[in-house]
């Protein structure tokens, strides 16, 4: 499994639209995703004080676009490869819903830090 951390108003517009879109597919050219042992740097680095989360659990053998695993950007320009826990699924295209095999609430703890993943 994959996962990808959105908040549930753009889930729910998935729902809606039948597929999902991250602001990035349209800036970046893909939808950010990680393991799922990525997921507690990730969400505690880049959606602190977000409210209403959620954790799409991806299968990653039923999306319709590529899945590339690659390094994030490195704001030091540095060429030499991270370590292999830095390496990220990116999804070159929209999220087909049926790819999405469960989709879990986050909750930070009581001082806003997100220390554990739901339950699968």
């Amino acid at each position: 499994m994959i996962t990808h951390i959105c908040t549930q108003k753009d889930w729910e517009k998935a729902q809606t639209q039948g597929e999902y879109r991250a602001v990035s597919l349209e800036t970046e050219g893909f939808i950010h995703c990680s393991r799922p042992d990525q997921v507690l740097d990730v969400v505690n680095a880049f959606y602190q004080n977000t409210p209403n989360l959620v954790l799409l659990w991806i299968d990653p053998t039923k999306t319709r676009a590529e899945i590339r695993w690659e390094a994030p950007a490195h704001p030091s320009g540095s060429a030499s490869p991270p370590p292999n826990h830095a390496i990220f699924p990116h999804l070159y295209g929209p999220l087909n819903l049926d790819a999405v095999e469960q989709v879990t609430p986050l909750q930070p703890n009581k001082t806003g830090v997100y220390d554990q993943l739901p339950p699968v």
